[in-house]
Order: structure tokens, then sequence, then C-alpha cells
């Protein structure tokens, strides 16, 4: 959302302020502004946009299916997928958001056309025609002045959206063409790249602000200008040949990576989650939270977090998720004691936390899988534990506020059974789920070898058994009702009929999961499925309940079902226009970092700035990210910082000694990316909340920084304890790394919050935190007691080998060149193979070297050996070796954390009030 939208929602909501917030009107319209589109005009032409963003949701939908290839007609190559995509983003970006009219905008809007018209015109060679360049840019120029009214389509806005479309598809109409001259763009090719790249970059101003725009510019600009810049990042500088080629004609820039990932992943999870909320399950999971929930202190705001969280397993937008939510359960906060603010807060903390929640996480959760080469399951696999952390954590908090205020929750709908009851129904319903889900495992298990062919069609025949069967047990009970949250709370919905009433909403979600974690199928034809299951269900639960129930029409239902589908795959597409864009326009800035090597000059001045101190670089890391995340979406400042940093932090943590895998730094990037949506003075979640609670947006945001702490945290310790993600872990070892990490971060939180079981003196907080930091990191302190390695002489490299057993690492401080031949020194560990002597395990490992009078110089290293694999490669020097020494366990640690623990809770136990200790 750019400033001015920022401000004038603001305005808004301050005047709102008192009168419980925004309306739903007005809520619909921020909304509208920040992620579908602004403008929705009235008659034929809001008719023609409806079914432009049908076409684009239907045509996603046939490229991911297997029908293509079937009906051997319609099949689209991923270049091809990526120029429709584009062509629909762009086409609906000018019609869907006006643009905006502050002297700011226009200023901007004018400037960036002009400027680049004039590097384009610089940067071509010689002989090359230029006169055409001007008139692109005057043409953009004019439609600009000329205005952006709100209620309809001007024919200039027709044209742009129509020249933008036709720039796209240019790649896909004359892709055999371009095939044969690529590197040797014709007259044709320029005049289309750069009308593409600046009608691009005003759609990014219209659709999310000009913050994007700006750093897309700038980058651009950077490619021009190379030789003008400071030595540290110059470069030769770029033609407008070359700049054409890679940005627009190949899949280097525009239609790179980011683009494909939108258009093959991305689109149908967005439209997956826009179909369930239009089924209802937005509402259902709501009540469900609240029925759970409700009685307990702070009740609503728990309630809050868990539907956030549950809304967060279907959908990936922060903004979305804080008014879907937000408009029930901030009134009901505020109802139980909750200022403005702290309810506005704990709705964007645990909405923001939505994208970081499996297994539909922020589209940036997408283009990992790309970017680190790894399948989408082993990134939910790592995402998993930090995000289920983070949310308990909040509730946590909640808790502690809840406490602080000695807040009651809000009076139950039936009494609880005695505990040995619901205990013995815990055990009975956990049994028949684990029964059930063995059944299901391994009667799938047996399906696919016993009908390979026609396994597909029996999944469904017992899908659809499941979900007319879930649909009897709702159809029993009373129909859930989104109660106006204004109105005054009585009792909390009966949580038995309230869960009843809408189990067949999961049916798609295990669909989803099932298709990504246990047929391993790719992210997309996953989201296909789920879809397609959300499809049948939209147009079939309404007639199917009414017959169940007697009542209502089934013509009529049926009717009712079909226009939700409708609407929910034109939401879906609308929904895209800025993820579309934003990938395409970040696409830009990749291509220019790519070109241009801007990223090995950007990792020296990083190198400079933490003088190659590992946690230096994290934080610098952190500050841009949030710096970037202020004006860019999620996504493209996901795309932004991971091209630039995440090789940087790999490279130099390697030379600081410490080995960080290439999933944990780009979760790091991506955990940051999404606090920009709180952070202020620009968290879009924290404006959105404020509008809808009638807070100071401003505060709301600062008091949910502080909420999200947790979150900010996490990266840091995952990027140095991997147990974290996962890595490299047992089962076992797995639940024991959870129960630890989760008694960690709600001790944390504790600290954070300033209080525990009372108010916290400051000696109390920092003994916290240090408990805190213990039970994530104990190995930092055995460390400290006895070092994990020893120090060996170079030349008895091979006694290392001996003594050390098998599966262990040596590690080796290397001396040796850099890719453009820059001395470098880095740390490798080698893993211990079999062997009989130590010689033998050195050779196995691939290493061969000599000993010229003690200084070991590697000979060769074998093709793919771990030694490879750990960067060796001939002719560098080993400086240094340690083998693994004897240490005793590092979870002695926890111990003194234990002891230390049990004195705060003994100095807090002996002061707290009596109204405390009640509450």
């Amino acid at each position: 959302m750019s400033d001015d939208k920022q401000f004038e929602s603001a305005a808004v909501e301050n005047a709102a302020s008192g009168k419980g917030g925004l309306s739903q009107q007005e809520l619909d319209e921020l909304v509208a502004s920040t992620d579908t589109g602004g403008r929705s005009p009235a008659g034929p032409v809001g008719t023609f946009l409806l079914l432009v963003a049908l076409a684009w949701s239907l045509f996603q939908l046939w490229v991911a299916s297997p029908l293509p290839f079937i009906f051997n007609f319609g099949v689209f190559n991923q270049a091809d997928t990526r120029a429709f995509h584009l062509g629909f983003a762009l086409f609906l970006a000018y019609l869907a958001y006006p643009s905006q009219r502050t002297p700011a905008q226009l200023g901007l809007a004018l400037a960036v056309p002009a400027l680049l018209t004039v590097f384009f015109m610089v940067g071509a060679k010689d002989g090359t025609a230029v006169w055409w360049i001007p008139l692109i840019g005057l043409g953009l120029i004019a439609a600009i002045l000329l205005g952006s009214p709100k209620d309809r389509i001007p024919p200039w806005e027709w044209a742009l959206a129509i020249l933008g479309a036709g720039a796209a598809l240019y790649v896909f109409v004359y892709s055999d063409e371009i095939a044969t001259r690529v590197g040797a763009p014709i007259t044709q090719d320029y005049v289309v790249a750069v009308l593409g790249l600046l009608v691009l970059l005003e759609a990014t101003r219209r659709a999310l602000g000009p913050a994007l725009m700006i750093v897309a510019t700038v980058f651009l600009a950077y490619t021009f200008l190379g030789p003008y810049m400071p030595g540290i990042i110059a470069h030769k500088g770029n033609s407008l040949s070359e700049v054409v080629n890679h940005q627009w004609i190949t899949t280097e820039g525009v239609f790179g990576i980011a683009l494909g990932v939108s258009a093959s992943f991305v689109f149908l999870f967005v439209l997956f989650g826009s179909l369930l909320d239009k089924a209802g399950a937005g509402n259902y999971f709501i009540q469900v939270a609240f029925s759970l929930m409700g009685h307990m202190r702070g009740g609503p705001a728990k309630a809050a977090v868990v539907s956030s969280a549950m809304t967060g397993l279907i959908s990936g937008s922060s903004i979305a998720n804080v008014v879907t939510t937000g408009t029930f359960t901030i009134p009901l906060m505020k109802k139980v004691g909750f200022s403005s603010e702290k309810a506005g807060a704990v709705e964007v903390a645990s909405s923001v936390n939505g994208q970081i929640m499996p297994p539909v996480m922020g589209a940036a959760a997408f283009l990992m899988v790309e970017y680190v080469g790894i399948p989408y399951f082993d990134v939910v696999k790592h995402a998993f534990l930090p995000a289920v952390i983070s949310y308990i954590a909040l509730v946590y908090i909640v808790h502690l506020e809840a406490m602080k205020a000695n807040m009651q929750g809000l009076p139950r709908a039936v009494e609880p059974k005695p505990l040995v009851a619901w205990l013995i129904s815990l055990a009975f319903t956990i049994a028949a789920i684990c029964a059930i889900s063995f059944a299901v495992y391994y009667l799938m298990g047996w399906i696919r070898p016993a009908f390979p062919n026609a396994a597909g069609y029996i999944v469904f025949a017992m899908l659809t058994v499941a979900y007319v069967g879930l649909l009897y047990v709702a159809s029993k009970q009373p129909p859930l009702k989104l109660e106006d949250p204004n109105e005054p709370v009585t009792q909390l919905p009966k949580p038995g009929p309230t869960v009843k009433a809408g189990l067949h909403y999961i049916l798609p979600v295990v669909v989803l999961v099932w298709a990504l974690m246990v047929d391993r199928k790719s992210p997309g034809l996953s989201a296909f499925w789920a879809a397609s299951f959300m499809i049948f269900i939209l147009v079939t639960q309404r007639p199917i309940m009414a017959m169940m129930r007697s009542a209502g029409d089934i013509a009529t239902e049926f009717r009712a079902g079909f226009v939700d589908l409708l609407e929910g795959l034109v939401a879906g597409a609308r929904n895209m226009i800025g993820i579309g864009i934003a990938t395409a326009t970040a696409g830009i800035i990749v291509g220019a970092v790519s070109q241009t090597g801007v990223g090995s000059a950007l990792a020296d001045v990083v190198e400079v700035l933490s003088g190659g101190n590992i946690l230096a670089i994290l934080v610098l890391t952190a500050i841009l990210s949030l710096i970037l995340g202020m004006g860019l979406p999620t996504t493209a400042n996901y795309i932004v910082v991971s091209a630039l940093l995440a090789p940087v932090i790999v490279t130099l943590g390697q030379q600081n000694g410490l080995i960080v895998p290439l999933i944990a730094v780009h979760l790091f990037v991506f955990y940051f990316g999404i606090m920009a949506d709180v952070t202020p003075p620009v968290g879009l979640a924290s404006f959105a909340a404020a509008a809808v609670s009638g807070g100071d947006p401003i505060r709301t945001g600062v008091v949910a920084f502080f909420y999200s702490l947790r979150t900010a945290a996490l990266p840091f310790l995952f990027i140095f304890n991997t147990e974290l993600l996962l890595i490299e872990v047992n089962w076992a070892q797995g639940i024991f790394v959870f129960v630890v990490s989760t008694i960690a971060m709600l001790l944390f939180a504790a600290a954070t919050q300033g209080w525990f079981l009372a108010r916290n003196r400051i000696y109390e907080t920092i003994a916290l935190l240090l408990i805190a930091f213990t039970l994530f990191r104990p190995g930092f302190w055995m460390d400290m007691v006895a070092p994990p390695f020893e120090d060996v002489p170079p030349a008895e490299i091979e006694q290392a080998f001996a003594d050390a057993q098998v599966g262990q690492d040596i590690r080796m401080t290397v001396n040796g060149m850099n890719a453009v031949g820059d001395p470098v020194t880095f740390t490798a560990l080698v893993p211990v193979l079999e062997g009989e002597t130590g010689a033998d395990r050195v050779l196995a490992a691939g290493i061969e070297y000599l000993n010229n009078d003690g200084t070991i110089i590697i000979d060769n290293v074998t093709f793919d050996s771990p030694a490879q694999q750990a960067g060796l490669d001939w002719d560098q020097e080993i400086v240094e070796v340690k083998s693994p020494a004897p240490q005793p366990s590092k979870y002695l640690m926890f111990i003194p954390a234990a002891l230390l623990l049990a004195l705060v809770v003994f100095l807090q136990r002996r002061r707290r009030t009596p109204e405390a200790a009640t509450a």
C-alpha cells in the first residue's frame, strides 16, 4: 500500500475512533485497495472485468491439470504460461487499480518513464534506431497526466492494459522466431521490451505502491550506469541490446523463476484459499476457535490467535487475514478488556504468522522450492516447528496480558465434563483419529498397486462418501451464522455442534496435505487436486444440505452454489493481480543482479560493514529486510534480499567456521520479510487492524512488534541451532527439540512482556532471557567449558582421521582462491568414512595431498566426493585441522538453567499479590 493510502486510511480510522472502527464497506474498500484493486465499475465494463478474472482462473486450472495431456490440446510450456500469467496480471492491474494522484505519486509516475527513456536512449549501441523510445515514454506520461477516475475506465487506460498484455504475450506469439535470434534482438524486440518494462513499472506503482517501482528502477539504472559507480560496485555497464535480451526476451529477468513460481504454484494456492473461504470455511474456523477457547482468560484474544492460525493454513495474505478474522475478533477482545491497540496488535501478530504456517505458507515459500532446490515437502518440514512454537508463544503472550489486567473469559455454553470423563473422551478421540489415519494410509497404499489405472477414481469415490457423511452430520446441527461482534455476547457457541457443523471443510485441506506430503506430488498439482475437490464441494454442498434438511429449493440452492463458485474463482484471480505484478517486477531486480554481478560486490560491502562477523551480517540482513519490507510486498522483499544476501551469509558463515544450511538462510530472510508487515511506521497489517479497532495505527504497530519479537528471535536461533528446523534429527530428537524449544520460547515471551508469575524485576527478566537462550543453544555454554574440537597439526591429518569415529566430521580451515581468483579462507567439514588406516580414510573422503616441509597442499580432490562437496579443491592449503574431542552432553547445561528458573519462580511466588494469585 502506498504512503498516501496508508495516511488516508489512518485519517479515516482516527475519525472513526470511539465509533467502533470502520464500517464493513470501508473495510472492504481498504482490502480492495491493497489486495484486489480499488476499482469495480458497474455495467458491461464491470461484467467484462469479472469475465477476464474468471478466464484467468480457468486458464490456470487448465494448465495445472492433466487434461491438456489427455486431450493433447492446449499444452503450454513454462515460458508460455508465464507470458499469459503476466498478460492477465497487467491487463487487470490497469483496469482494477486506479492511479494515485498525490503530488509525490504523480511526480514519481512522471519521473520514472522520463528517466528510463533517457537511459534506454543513451544505452543503445551506435547504429541502433532510438527515435521511437521517447514516443513510448511521452505516451505513457500523457496517459498518466490525463487522469485515472475511480468509477470508470478511460480509453487511455484501456490502451495501457492492452499494450501491457500484448507486450507480455509477445514472447509467446513469437517464441519460435525469438529462439533463432537469442542475444541478437531486432527492432521489434526492442520496442516491445521497452514498452513492456515501462508499462510494468507503472502497473507496479498502481498495484503495490511506489517502493518496489523505485527499487526496480534503481537496479535498471544501475545496469546502464556501471562504469560511473563507486569502485567497489562498479561494472562495465550494459547496452540496451543486452538489457532487452536479458530482462524481457529470455527467462533471466521479468519472465524468470519468480514469475514462474507465481504462475505454477502460487495462483492455485491463492485460488484454493479463496474457494475455501467462499464456501464458509473462514467463518467455521473462527466459530470453532471461539467455542473452544472463548471461556478462558482473554478468551477472544486466544481464539483470535487460533482462528488466525487455522485461516493461515489456507491464506497467504496478512492483510486479508487481519480483516477476515479481525472484524469478528477485535471487537470481542475489546469487550473483555483489551485496549484498541492491544486488540489490533494481537490480531496483527497472529495474522502475519499465518504466512509461516504450513501447508499454505506465503507465496515466498514456493519460491524457496526453486531457489534452494528442495521439494516443497522439505520446506514445510523445516518451517513447521518454528511456526507452531511461534503460535503457542503468542497464545501465552495473550494469557500474560489477561493475567496483568485480571481479565475474565466469556460465559461457557455448557458446563465441562469432570476431568476423568474428559480425559477418557480425549483418549478415545485420539485413538479413533489414529485408527482412521492408519486405515486411510495403508488402504491408500494398497489401492495404488492393486488398481494402478483406476486408483484416482476409487480415491475420489471414497472422498465423496466421506464428504456426504460429514455433510449429513453437519445437517443435523443448526447452520453457523457470523454473529454481529458489536452485539452483547450472552454465551459462546456450543463446542460440539459448532465443530460438527463444518467438518467437511477439512477434507480439501486433507487432500492438499496428502498430495504434498504423502504422494509427494508437485505443489502445483497438489493445489490443483485440492482446488478441484473444493469446486466440487462449492457446487454440491448447498443442494445436498437442502435435501438432507428438507428445506429450500434444490435448483435454487444449486444455482447459489454455482454463483459461489464463480465469485470464488473471480476473487482468487483478483487476489493474484498484486502477486503477479510483484514477482514480475522483482524479476527485473534479480535480472539486474545476475547481469551486473552486483551480488559478489555486495558481499564485499557487507563483509566490510560487518567486519566478517556472522552475527553482524545477520543483523544487517534483518535490517535490510525490514527497511525494504516497509514498501515491498513480502514476496518481492524475499526475492530481493535472498538474491542479494543469502549466498553472502552462507559464504561468510563458512569463512567464520559456521556451516549454515541454505534453507536456514532463506527462512531467515522470509521471516524478516513478513515481520515488515508489522513494523512501524509502514506496517500494512497494523494499519488494517487499526482501521478495524479504531485505535492508533502507529501504536498498534509498536505493540504488535513487541508481540512479534518471538518471531524475530527464532530466525537467529535456527541459524545457530539447525535442530529447530528438524535438520538431521530423528522422531525422538524432534519431539524433544519441540518440547524444549516451546518452553524456551514461553520463557522468552515472559521476559519480553515483563510478566511471568508476577511483574518481572529487571534481574528476573535478564535471568529468563538467559534461561531461554540456554534451552535454545545449550552447546554455546558447553563449548566454552569443554571445546568440541582439538587442534591437530595439518601434517598429522592422517592421524586425526584415524582417531576419529566413522560418521564424525573433521573440521579444516583452508586457504585458496574463490571463483574470481581472490584469496579466501574458509572452513570445511569433511566426514570420516570407513577405512583401515588414517590414509585410507583421507583417500575415501576424496583428498590427495602433498606435504611440503609441513605445509599441506591439496593435490587432487575426487569428483563428487565428500571433500569436493565440502568445497575443497586442488592447490588449496590446509592451514588448520580440528578433530572431534570428547565432550559431555550439551544438555547438562539444562541443570543450571532449571535451578535458575526455580529461583525466579520462588522469588515471584513470594511476592505475588492475592489478586494475581487468584489469576
